[in-house]
């Protein structure tokens, strides 16, 4: 199964539990900051998502949308 994910980068408060809650590996802390001031959670290895969902379901922002195919 082939997943996507889509973070609100405006919503992500930075926490990191997406990160520790992805099996692949699929999402990393960016650099830079968002208009809050957050460092944002943000996919980088698309081609290992699997549309798990682990990470919308540790995101206390509601901040991650999960697609499957």
């Amino acid at each position: 199964m082939r997943g996507m994910i889509i973070i609100d980068k405006e919503l992500c408060k930075g926490c990191g539990y997406c990160v520790d809650a992805c099996p692949p590996g699929v999402i990393a802390i960016e650099e830079n900051f968002n208009q809050k001031g957050f460092f944002p959670a943000s996919p980088e290895h698309f081609e290992k998502c699997t549309g798990c969902g682990m990470c919308a379901e540790m995101c206390p922002e509601i901040a991650i949308e999960v697609y499957r195919e």
